[in-house]
């Protein structure tokens, strides 16, 4: 079983077909939407704001999820909002952040606080996204500071959405494992 957790009485809530791996920990106010797998070593922890994971997304080994809270000066404080399709990649860093629809999120990637990453955008491993940024459709980010590459060819468009099938794909064969024990 996943390590579902409660905080101030809310647990997080899993749409149909999800897989969720036994190391992986999830905290209070998440959602994970339909399809959608979350791998070994996860960490999110919607504890002071709110998560929500969109339909036949992935997020991989080792991620980290987290939000920024309420305060005066920031009265929504930064929830973290991840669309649909959206592949994260092993070792990324969200914070506070929204990511749209088809989006691909390099390995070791760190996104921070009040980003938005708008639909059909890859971010490219290692890549520093900071506060406050918004990333523009159909582009190929990189670097530190992430800075605006080059638009995205048909092939790597295509790819965005044969990406989350390939994680779907897997989790329905971890699911099948999973319900064999």
């Amino acid at each position: 079983m996943a390590d579902l957790r409660s905080y101030q009485g809310v647990e997080p809530q899993l749409g149909e077909r999800v897989y969720i791996d036994r190391s992986a920990v999830l905290v209070g106010n998440i959602e994970v939407g339909d399809e959608s797998s979350v791998w070994p070593q996860v960490a999110a922890r919607g504890d002071v704001n709110f998560i929500r994971i969109g339909k036949r997304s992935n997020i991989q080994d080792g991620s980290i999820l987290h939000v920024t809270r309420r305060s005066a000066q920031n009265p929504h404080g930064h929830p973290l909002i991840i669309g649909d399709e959206v592949t994260v990649g092993h070792n990324v860093m969200l914070h506070g952040c929204t990511l749209g629809n088809r989006i691909l999120v390099g390995m070791s990637a760190t996104i921070m606080d009040d980003v938005v990453v708008e639909d059909d955008v890859i971010i490219g491993a290692g890549s520093v996204v900071p506060p406050g940024k918004v990333l523009e459709s159909g582009y190929l980010y990189v670097g530190s500071p992430v800075s605006q590459k080059r638009k995205l060819n048909s092939a790597e468009q295509a790819f965005l959405t044969q990406s989350a099938q390939n994680y779907v794909d897997l989790k329905e064969d971890y699911l099948l494992d999973v319900s064999s024990i």
